[in-house]
């Protein structure tokens, strides 16, 4: 939070909005002295017991001086905020800055008393907990670094809120009162308790969205067609569980029904709670509609129309606006011009979408920004005939539109602990908080596969998206992403090709491929596309075009028996002649052959086979399993399962390329074998599933960040602190560069300057024979091949022979900046920087020096911290790797003084977000140890972390 300028002034940067517990939401504002009314009237609302508490005493009413007291504050040592919802308090907090001797105080005193007063109607929803991470905040911001609290012992609930909070705290019992004091320091157990909280609160908002009890269409027309009729009628034809109702004013009065539901002309008039509102009118009538819905008590909106700031500034005006007056009612918001959302769940049943047909229940959540895109991929997960075919379901579905509310952040929350949703598939077109996008997903990685495609890689985001600004190239995000356990895939194509092999089949336990099939051609075809993806495939086995169902079965029992191999690729074309294997017997003998053996995934490759891809995945979809796991599940199915006959809910679902089924299906629960008309895009899958699992085995082992005691964290602040009184961002000099880095344990070799010949002869003697000559001007620096820099001068004729020679080239000294540095031992020369992104964060990078690394973009990337393990890792990312590893003969590098050198830049960066940017370059990693001999480093404020401030949504 930033300070205001005047104690006395309103301070708005500490409004905000928040998700509550149960997944409604409040916003948080200071108290001014125009609250005298709201206060009391939410005091009248608060029961005799509540009083109590707060004020040890029976308290029945507020008196003049009480209200006067709590609405004016000078915002500094006297803070009121208060939690209202449609803008009546429900809950407030508020601290009085104390000295040493309990008594009023004003700085540089640092602790203050807080208290909470919270309405019994909203106890439980965690609206005290929100309050106090917010006061905090505060509190901190104004320079109070502690607070106490004193509660009753029976009030349980106020004494949890504060024990619960994570704080380091004591405790002590005096005159019948509780006394707590706790410091206002973030702690990492207090950081855990905040994102605990907003996981829980985000992930029921989401799930109150996606299971209503209830739902209402407003804007539902009278005559067929138009896009609230639309809905209505999708929602109604999906069987719907809950209860449905039309809405449209301008109904004339006495009419009762529309298309069989229920009508109404106002929410108003619907006798009961409406739990999900569907807005499709014009955009000019949404918010009377929203105020309708708020004093009804509905609890979220799909918005379907448009007209907002996918249209312009005006439209971007009226979309912040509808975000405002939604909150303020604690209602969420998916979209506005959003495409819809979906819930197979048969408890649900819900199709509040423009999607005419409801897709098959299964596995997978699916989430698009993009309308257009989600009904595209609708429509591939639904296909049964040509490119990824096979019956693979969705769980749930969310279109946000333009995300002015509920984002691809909030759904993930929900899916991470979703019991029906195996594997995400995500369509983004911006990110709008990387920060905790890459937060939220490592930790769903680490539970269930990830799929993200981006679009809008290569220009801005669309034009309804509020996306913060960040300096990183796209390149740098999807490796973070990468990190993080992202499965980053570039089409819709491979979106969906991945995500099939994901929820059908078991992770791969490592990279080794066997290949069979009926084509020695295709076969041929799929080596080539395992080596180009990193993979290590065997000899294809070629089975011939005359291979019965039997071989087939026989050939596959091997491969995954064999302890060599780690998944097979089956090969397939259409076989010609009497006797030749048909689409169902060989969809059966793989099914089988694959049933014995579930802990290796089995994809295969068919050319214009759909009876096979038809066959091969009758079933629903499992979860992705690893290890002792498939095996028992495996049995557990087969044994309590049986053959059913059908598909669930086909009839309803089905497109006419799917309304003929196989005479052979699996077994429900069976592993189901996905199909691909291409062995590029089957190995690109497995690949892509190989490379996941190896993440999710390093995963849980991530490593540690080492402590190093040479380490001085307190020198370099105090450093830091000096130099940056000079103003409010510079670039370090070369001796405060070196003294800050060499406070990490981080030595550059000193380069001295050498504006004439006599001054380079100088300073080589002071450095010591033999030299390096270095012309430093911003074009020439760390540009070896232009021939600004002269090596291994071994003397003093040498040194001016050089000095002459680039004069001659370049121009005068003045135009060069030539500086000469102490020649280091030979090596592998790279570049290592760290950079603070104001929206992904602290990065750590790493490169071999050099045009061609930087032409070929051969840099990896890691987010800070780094630990010790990611560091190895980094080394080893890049592609040009090899050189350090004794490539062709050369001596191998110090790869470990390079990891500890990496290491250390990451701890300088994370001790200090002050230093806002570093660079090493180059460092020569010799055969022992390394040589720093170039660096710069950047400081500035730090900027803002909300990923430390307390707990809100995205400002609008």
């Amino acid at each position: 939070m930033q300070t205001s300028p005047d104690r006395h002034e309103y301070p708005a940067h500490w409004e905000a909005d928040v998700v509550l517990r149960d997944g409604g939401t409040a916003r948080i504002r200071p108290i001014t002295v125009d609250d005298a009314d709201r206060l009391v009237s939410f005091y009248e609302q608060v029961s005799d017991e509540s009083k109590y508490y707060r004020f040890f005493a029976p308290y029945p009413r507020l008196s003049a001086k009480d209200v006067h007291r709590f609405t004016h504050h000078d915002f500094v040592d006297r803070v009121g905020l208060a939690a209202t919802v449609g803008g009546e308090f429900i809950a407030t907090v508020r601290y009085d800055r104390i000295g040493a001797d309990g008594t009023p105080a004003s700085a540089p005193a640092d602790e203050a008393e807080v208290a909470f007063l919270v309405q019994d109607a909203h106890q439980g929803r965690g609206v005290a907990s929100a309050l106090l991470e917010h006061i905090g905040a505060v509190a901190r911001e104004r320079g109070i670094r502690r607070f106490a609290a004193e509660v009753l012992p029976a009030n349980t609930k106020m004494i949890k809120v504060f024990t619960d909070a994570g704080y380091t705290q004591k405790r002590s019992f005096e005159d019948g009162v509780v006394r707590l004091e706790f410091d206002l320091e973030p702690t990492d157990r207090s950081l855990a308790v905040q994102y605990a909280r907003e996981h829980r609160a985000e992930a029921r908002s989401v799930q109150r969205l996606l299971a209503p009890g209830s739902v209402a269409v407003i804007g539902a027309g009278r005559t067929p067609g138009g896009v609230g009729r639309s809905v209505l009628g999708n929602i109604r034809d999906a069987g719907y569980n809950g209860r449905l109702y039309a809405v449209n004013k301008a109904l004339p009065e006495g009419w009762k029904e529309l298309d069989g539901v229920p009508a109404h002309r106002s929410v108003r008039d619907i006798d009961g709670p409406v739990d999900l509102a569907v807005v499709a009118v014009p955009a000019e009538q949404v918010p009377e509609v929203v105020t309708e819905c708020g004093e009804h008590g509905v609890q979220g909106l799909v918005v379907v129309s448009a007209g907002y700031a996918e249209s312009g500034h005006e439209g971007r005006e009226r979309q912040r606006a509808l975000v405002r007056h939604a909150r303020t009612y604690g209602m969420r918001i998916i979209g506005p011009n959003a495409f819809g959302i979906i819930n197979t769940s048969p408890e649900v049943r819900l199709n509040a979408s423009l999607a005419p047909e409801v897709p098959r229940p299964g596995r997978i959540g699916l989430f698009a920004q993009s309308g257009a895109i989600g009904i595209a991929l609708l429509s591939r997960l639904h296909r049964r005939g040509g490119g990824v075919t096979g019956v693979t379901g969705v769980s749930t579905f969310v279109s946000s539109g333009n995300r002015a509310d509920v984002s691809g952040n909030d759904v993930l929350q929900y899916w991470y602990e979703d019991p029906d949703t195996d594997v995400v598939l995500m369509y983004l077109e911006s990110i709008g908080n990387p920060r905790k996008f890459t937060r939220l997903a490592r930790r769903t990685a680490a539970a269930k596969p990830l799929v993200v495609v981006q679009g809008a890689r290569h220009g801005a985001a669309p034009q309804g998206h509020a996306v913060r600004a960040t300096r990183l190239p796209h390149a740098t995000v999807s490796a973070l992403l990468r990190q993080a356990g992202v499965i980053r895939v570039d089409t819709i194509t491979e979106l969906v090709d991945a995500g099939l092999l994901l929820a059908r089949q078991p992770l791969p336990p490592g990279p080794r491929v066997a290949i069979l099939g009926n084509s020695e051609s295709l076969g041929l075809l799929t080596y080539d596309a395992c080596l180009a993806e990193g993979l290590r495939p065997h000899p294809p086995q070629d089975l011939t075009t005359a291979a019965s169902a039997a071989d087939f079965h026989a050939a596959l029992s091997r491969a995954l028996a064999d302890d060599r191999c780690d998944a097979v690729v089956v090969t397939a074309i259409p076989a010609v002649g009497e006797g030749s294997v048909g689409d169902a017997a060989l969809a059966q003998a793989l099914r089988s052959a694959s049933a014995a053996a579930p802990g290796k995934p089995v994809l295969v490759v068919h050319v214009e086979l759909g009876g096979l891809a038809e066959a091969l995945s009758a079933a629903a979809s499992t979860a992705p399993q690893t290890g002792a796991d498939k095996t028992a599940q495996t049995a557990r199915d087969g044994a309590s399962r049986v053959e059913s006959g059908k598909q669930p809910h086909a009839a309803a679902s089905s497109t006419p390329a799917e309304e003929h089924l196989p005479a052979t299906e699996a077994p429900e629960g069976a592993h189901l074998i996905p199909a691909y008309p291409a062995a590029e895009r089957a190995v690109r899958a497995l690949g892509q599933a190989v490379a996941y699992a190896q993440w999710r085995r390093e995963a849980a082992d991530p490593g540690r960040v080492p402590e190093y005691e040479d380490i001085d964290e307190k020198g370099a602040a105090a450093l830091i602190d000096g130099l940056l009184a000079r103003g409010q961002g510079l670039t370090l000099g070369t001796d405060e560069t070196c003294d800050l880095l060499g406070h990490y344990g981080v030595q550059v070799h000193r380069a001295l300057p050498a504006p004439t010949p006599d001054a380079a002869a100088d300073a080589a003697r002071t450095l010591g024979y033999p030299v390096a000559l270095k012309a430093t001007a911003p074009h020439l620096r760390h540009r070896a091949d232009l021939g600004g820099v002269r090596l291994d001068l071994a003397d003093e004729d040498q040194l001016r022979r050089s000095y002459a020679e680039l004069a001659e080239l370049f121009g005068a000294p003045e135009e060069l900046r030539p500086v000469v540095q102490r020649m280091a031992p030979r090596g592998v020369d790279v570049v290592v920087r760290a950079v603070i992104d104001p929206a992904a964060g602290a990065v750590l990078s790493f490169g071999l020096a050099g045009a061609a690394s930087q032409l070929l973009g051969d840099t990896a990337h890691r987010l800070i911290p780094v630990t010790d393990r990611e560091a190895t890792s980094l080394v080893r990312s890049i592609r040009t790797a090899p050189l350090l590893f004794g490539w062709r003969g050369s001596a191998p590098a110090d790869t470990r003084a390079l990891e500890e050198l990496l290491l250390r830049v990451s701890r300088l960066v994370d001790d200090h977000p002050e230093v806002v940017a570093v660079t090493l370059e180059p460092v020569v990693v010799a055969s022992h140890g390394l040589s720093v001999l170039g660096a710069s480093v950047r400081l500035a404020p730090p900027p803002a972390r909300d990923d430390l401030g307390p707990r809100t949504l995205p400002a609008y």
